[in-house]
């Protein structure tokens, strides 16, 4: 086991991770920008070390530093998180060259997954189900016709490098395609400098879900179900829920099956997330994320495994503590993703926040980094917080988010609370009847 982890993040994973590291008898380092050096994550460290000013490129995105910090503490491994360095294959590499352990994939694994169409190519020849589309980059508007014809519109074209919205737009027609590819290489070279796009057909009402995998790296693969994250503003995740409303246990036996099998035939190590789009019973794949994902909570509270625990013992050689037959899954359970923003136009509301109050009781699990008295700073993602509740079923799980979401108090900013006080008694979401394209359809309502 590792004598002392340096995580390489920042927030509420920072801390999450911390705790993990803490309840395993790991010495811990944060690492913080000249903006953090009040965080929480920093205040309970064993050691910290400042690597940079606010900016990211020159602090949590600066891989000399992060390697200078492990060599100044002597850290064994380091854990990424999400966001900043936690899919970034050099990142791995250079770890491994000065004898550090990246707490995740191999840096090839990262490589093949975070190339989109190498991505498909991957999970077709392990028998993930994709959307139908191209092979690979299309090279002109002459292939994307013929692609577009054979599929069949609308389709969406998308950044071969990117995510998270940027360098994807549909063509619902032909007449449409010029102008949408056109944007889509412009927009993605723009953003991931690279302005490869491939086409897939654009599915009109899906959900998206998400299957949790872990492997050992040696030919051993586990799933731990699936979660909803259909509701979502501009292709980021607002709500997520485990296990998913649509799917009978039939589906979620089936999918979870050609996952954790795609991921043993993989030899891939440490947590990952298959993810899909899903209509008509059938699954589309779309990515993976080679990394711990934000609503990781969810599958904790309806699995009770510690998925950065697991995540530890693997990459430290201890393999995985569960095989399939061992894991268990119980009840219902929904993230709400706090963040400082305005609910309805959802523009940044950094500042201090004045007063602080979590709810608690059975069942509530909040992941926070921030306190009474702290300034969220202006420089990083918005999240401050996460609202994760459990119960015996649906029914209960969203009556305890009801009175959960009554006794969250965040003073001083703005944060997104009310908008899920008005999701929560939205019948569509109390009949689980809702797609990707629900929360903006919703918004632009002014419901």
């Amino acid at each position: 086991m590792f004598q002392k982890i340096l995580i390489a993040n920042r927030g509420e994973i920072a801390l999450r991770v911390l705790r993990a590291a803490k309840e395993l008898g790991i010495q811990t380092v944060a690492v913080h920008s000249t903006a953090d050096a009040d965080a929480m994550h920093v205040r309970l460290a064993d050691e910290s070390v400042c690597i940079g000013p606010p900016p990211s490129r020159d602090s949590y995105l600066n891989i000399h530093q992060i390697v200078a910090a492990c060599e100044i503490t002597g850290a064994d491994a380091v854990h990424p998180g999400y966001g900043f360095l936690s899919e970034n294959a050099k990142f791995a590499d250079i770890l491994a060259a000065h004898n550090i352990t990246f707490i995740g994939p191999s840096g090839d694994h990262i490589r093949i997954m975070g190339d989109k169409i190498e991505a498909k190519r991957t999970a077709k020849r392990l028998g993930i189900p994709v959307v139908p589309g191209s092979e690979g980059a299309v090279s002109d508007e002459k292939e994307a016709k013929r692609v577009a014809a054979e599929i069949g519109y609308p389709v969406i074209i998308k950044a071969s490098a990117g995510g998270g919205g940027r360098g994807m737009k549909v063509a619902l027609t032909e007449a449409d395609l010029e102008i949408a590819l056109q944007t889509a290489r412009t927009e993605a070279g723009a953003a991931f400098g690279d302005d490869a796009v491939y086409i897939e057909k654009y599915l009109q009402k899906p959900r998206h879900i998400e299957v949790q995998i872990f492997g050992d790296g040696a030919g051993k693969g586990v799933h731990l179900g699936e979660r909803d994250c259909s509701l979502q503003r501009r292709h980021q995740k607002v709500w997520e829920e485990a296990n998913s409303p649509a799917l009978n246990a039939e589906e979620r036996s089936r999918i979870g099956e050609i996952c954790a099998n795609a991921v043993a035939n993989l030899g891939y190590s440490g947590a990952g997330t298959i993810e899909f789009l899903y209509e008509n019973g059938e699954f589309y794949f779309i990515e993976m994320n080679t990394r711990l994902q934000v609503e990781h909570t969810i599958t904790e509270a309806i699995t009770g495994i510690d998925l950065v625990h697991e995540q530890i013992r693997v990459a430290s050689g201890g393999g995985l503590s569960v095989t399939q037959n061992d894991i268990r899954f119980h009840g219902h359970a929904i993230e709400c993703r706090i963040n400082a923003e305005d609910p309805r136009t959802f523009v940044p509301s950094p500042g201090t926040i004045t007063h602080f109050h979590t709810p608690g009781g059975l069942g509530i699990r909040v992941d926070s980094g921030v306190y009474s008295g702290y300034r969220i700073p202006p420089y990083y993602d918005s999240l401050i917080g996460k609202l994760i509740v459990h119960g015996r079923n649906r029914v209960e799980c969203m009556m305890r988010l009801r009175r959960a979401l009554d006794e969250f108090v965040v003073d001083g900013i703005k944060t997104t609370l009310p908008l899920f006080r008005e999701l929560v008694g939205n019948p569509d979401i109390a009949n689980g009847d809702y797609d990707i394209h629900w929360l903006e359809k919703h918004l632009a309502k002014g419901e």
